[in-house]
């Protein structure tokens, strides 16, 4: 089991995570062999770049800034929607359209459209978001990752929101983690 805290250094992670994608295609290209395997490590560095994107959002937002343009960043640098790759996407507070197979769809969902449920999560604004993975399966053989666990949203007001999640990861074609199933919700509750 792999657990990983979030911190604040907004968008070191992706730029660490984007830089070791690119050393594992450059390394790749010139030895003929394919990129390096998926690990628990490069899964936890994902999930703290993703996290500190959906914090750079809303700060974007409470900056008066183009929030549409950090979403924009933010889906194509960590889902596969830019790649042609099929995503699976159904986001916590979606209910009338579940699911958001289009970068469209998701960027609805992030940032919110007028005449929808979407409301724009990544908006909230949110100061952190930390991980808890349950567990991280690795595929080697087909160059996938699959995480599930719990991850806590941090309010401006100290508050953490618990939420459920599953994240499947894939290298693009760019050797770059991505994802392509995401799934999240709420903690079950009775009556």
């Amino acid at each position: 089991m792999t657990k990983s805290l979030a911190h604040p250094l907004v968008g070191v992670a992706a730029l660490a995570l984007a830089a070791c994608g690119d050393a594992a295609t450059d390394e790749a290209a010139t030895t003929g062999e394919t990129a390096e395997p998926i690990t628990a490590e490069d899964v936890a560095a994902a999930q703290q770049a993703w996290g500190e994107g959906i914090v750079t959002i809303g700060q974007v937002s409470t900056d008066g800034g183009d929030v549409t343009a950090a979403a924009t960043d933010h889906i194509n640098t960590f889902y596969g929607y830019e790649d042609g790759m099929e995503i699976l996407f159904k986001p916590t507070l979606a209910a009338e359209d579940q699911f958001r197979g289009t970068f469209d769809e998701a960027l609805s969902y992030f940032i919110g459209t007028e005449g929808t449920e979407d409301g724009g999560f990544a908006l909230a604004p949110y100061t952190a978001v930390r991980w808890e993975n349950e567990g991280t399966i690795i595929d080697e053989d087909a160059d996938t990752a699959m995480a599930m666990g719990n991850y806590y949203f941090t309010g401006t007001d100290g508050n953490e929101t618990k939420v459920e999640y599953t994240f499947g990861y894939e290298r693009n074609d760019a050797g770059d983690l991505v994802i392509v199933l995401h799934h999240s919700s709420l903690p079950y509750s009775a009556g």
